[in-house]
């Protein structure tokens, strides 16, 4: 099953959403900010994009900048994203054991 990390308010999470709509694939809109993420979803993200937590944030954002804890201790970094998932990267779209971050959106057309 295709999962999209999506945000409605994001430009280039609607774009994404869009290329999957186009696809004809079926798919589950995963709306983090309204739903919330979990611990596991979040290390499953980890795992999948091969990256730290840190790596997968907008830290552009006011609330990162204002954060003052150590953002490469994924532990931390994961606990701070339970609390403002506002701060992922989106949209983030898995197919299966694949993951990519849709910036730009058709990155997603590859594990699509």
């Amino acid at each position: 099953m295709i999962t999209i990390y999506h945000n409605p308010r994001c430009s280039k999470s609607r774009q994404a959403l869009e290329i999957l709509e186009n696809s004809k694939k079926e798919f589950e809109i995963k709306e983090y900010i309204r739903e919330g993420l979990s611990k596991e979803e979040i290390e499953r993200l980890q795992k999948l994009l091969g990256l730290n937590v840190l790596d997968f944030l907008r830290q552009k954002e006011t609330e990162f900048k204002e954060t003052k804890i150590d953002w490469k201790d994924n532990s931390l970094a994961t606990q701070k994203l339970i609390e403002l998932p506002k701060l992922l990267e989106r949209p983030i779209v898995i197919n299966g054991d694949k993951a990519v971050i849709g910036r730009p959106p058709e990155n997603i057309k590859a594990i699509i």
